[in-house]
């Protein structure tokens, strides 16, 4: 619509409907609809924006102030001390840097939001409290990634849970709280709890039943079944996961009862639940049906292990939780064994198989080709049931001829299989591996290992990276594994790395400009360690 000056003067009616005219006629055009304000024809257009200009100013100034709204009560105060002036530092760099990189390559910088978890874990281990001006930056990181909330909310305090109430994007902290409060309710706060468990959100439930199970399960099992038979089956089965913390022989009535289910996924984990208590009756039903299909040939020389898989799953075993019909590619029989053997007690084994130790009954022959089937099965057993001396047997000594143990059928398997094991143990088998094998089949492994990393593994690693720099192998194949080395090993290995720093003598058959890259991924890992030591020092001044 073209402006033209109007000739005319324009006379704005005061009547109340006024704009909404005005809106009429601008939406349909004034040669449609006359615009009322006294112009017509080629001045109609001008006049009517002329005529909205001064009624938007008399809206606006006609406009009375709205009531105030109620002020937000002040935030909680957070008794933990300060932090040290240099950490506050520390942590708007972790925050805040953003390092980009460039052809692929990342270069020599650290990546600081990497070792953000691991800064969140220390300040929390000294019980400090987040500066309140970095709350908010807090916040955005963890809503960005959720294995940062647990340690950032915890940092953060109760600000944090003050500051979700008022922006939305922040509510996820409010469902990490039960109720949204700065705490779960405590131990005598009976009326709250039965408050939130019958009116909160689910996501509330849940952390509650997983808050109220840590310190009492016996409670939190109550809690459980007073609602469980009006509960929906995907709620039923995220409440039951919650007993695995702290499962203890008092839950087996109740896990009984959830094996009648409707919910065929509730069915299972309950039947896994009671599996992983050896005492259960539920236990002692699959020991004796998996003690019908293993048995000991002694007429052999040496002997040997037979199997006899089940012809069929019955109803009373589809009960205890075995699955009828197996994946593809799965024969029914060894499908239906597998899960009979890897939910009975390890400890029927030794008595079925003439008293051997676990090492000794791993190492007998198996006939008819069922041995990768029986051991997978006690692989799985051991992990559910937590047995570390079955974990030693089947992961076998890292030093053997083959990768995998002589029951691991993946790498996956021997890496949960190390997670039965103690730390200090985890690491040397661990070392003793790389030591053997390298770092080709190592990566999995090394995560179930603590931080930092215990020194004979840390030595492991670094020799291994070495050899495969002198060897001129494929560099970028080593990446995880150098990320990995910047967050876990020990900061005190920066002094022995040095002489790594300089660009190597490449050999005719390496990957071109491979030399350069160890020497750029060597002095990352050396300053990275570096800044990692800078961070526990700035966490410990006083």
């Amino acid at each position: 619509m073209t402006r033209t000056p109007a000739t005319e003067p324009i006379t704005v009616p005061p009547e109340s409907g006024l704009w909404d005219d005005l809106v009429t006629s601008a939406l349909l055009g004034t040669d449609r609809r006359t615009p009322p304000v006294g112009a017509h024809g080629r001045h109609a257009p001008a006049a009517l924006l002329d005529a909205a200009a001064a009624e938007t100013v008399r809206r606006r100034a006609g406009l009375r102030p709205a009531p105030a709204a109620r002020l937000p009560e002040p935030a909680p105060e957070d008794p933990r001390p300060p932090l040290p002036t240099a950490a506050a530092h520390r942590l708007t760099t972790l925050l805040t840097d953003r390092p980009g990189t460039a052809g692929g390559r990342r270069g020599t910088a650290p990546d600081l939001m990497e070792l953000l978890p691991q800064w969140l874990a220390a300040a929390n281990a000294h019980g400090y409290a987040a500066p309140p001006q970095m709350v908010p930056a807090l916040l955005d990181a963890a809503r960005g990634r959720t294995d940062l909330r647990p340690a950032a909310l915890a940092f953060a305090g109760p600000l944090a849970l003050w500051l979700a109430r008022l922006n939305p994007d922040w509510r996820f902290a409010l469902r990490a709280t039960p109720g949204g409060g700065s705490a779960a309710p405590g131990p005598d706060e009976t009326e709250r709890v039965r408050r939130l468990w019958d009116e909160g959100l689910f996501a509330e439930r849940v952390a509650l039943l997983t808050s109220l199970r840590a310190r009492d399960p016996g409670a939190a099992r109550a809690l459980l079944t007073s609602t469980w038979s009006t509960e929906r089956a995907e709620d039923r089965l995220m409440f039951l996961d919650s007993l695995r913390t702290g499962l203890e022989p008092a839950d087996e009535p109740f896990l009984e009862q959830a094996l009648t289910d409707r919910s065929r996924n509730v069915r299972a984990t309950a039947a896994e639940l009671l599996s992983a208590l050896p005492e259960s009756a539920l236990a002692a039903r699959m020991a004796a049906r998996a003690a019908t299909c293993v048995s000991l040939d002694r007429a052999s020389d040496p002997p040997v292990i037979t199997v006899e898989a089940p012809h069929e799953c019955d109803a009373a075993m589809e009960r205890d939780g075995v699955a009828p019909h197996p994946p593809s590619g799965r024969g029914e029989r060894a499908w239906w064994l597998g899960q009979l053997v890897e939910a009975a007690p390890l400890g029927t084994w030794p008595a079925r198989l003439g008293g051997r130790t676990p090492e000794e009954i791993v190492a007998l022959p198996v006939a008819d080709d069922w041995h990768a089937d029986l051991q997978a099965a006690w692989c799985r057993a051991a992990v559910r049931q937590r047995d570390a001396a079955w974990a030693r047997a089947l992961l076998g000594p890292p030093t053997a001829p083959e990768a995998g143990g002589p029951g691991a059928v993946s790498l996956a398997e021997r890496a949960k299989l190390l997670g039965t094991l103690r730390a200090v143990e985890r690491a040397e088998w661990v070392a003793g591996f790389i030591a053997t094998h390298g770092l080709s089949e190592a990566f999995q492994l090394l995560g179930m290992c603590a931080v930092p990393w215990a020194p004979p593994l840390g030595r492991a690693v670094v020799d291994a990276l070495n050899i495969a720099r002198d060897a001129g192998s494929y560099p970028w194949s080593f990446s995880g594994v150098m990320g990995l080395a910047e967050r876990c090993l020990d900061p005190s290995e920066a002094g022995r790395l040095d002489g790594l720093l300089a660009i190597p003598d490449e050999p005719e058959d390496a990957s071109p400009g491979a030399g350069g890259y160890w020497a750029e991924a060597f002095q990352r890992l050396v300053t990275t360690l570096r800044l990692r030591a800078a961070m526990t020092e700035e966490l410990e001044a006083v």
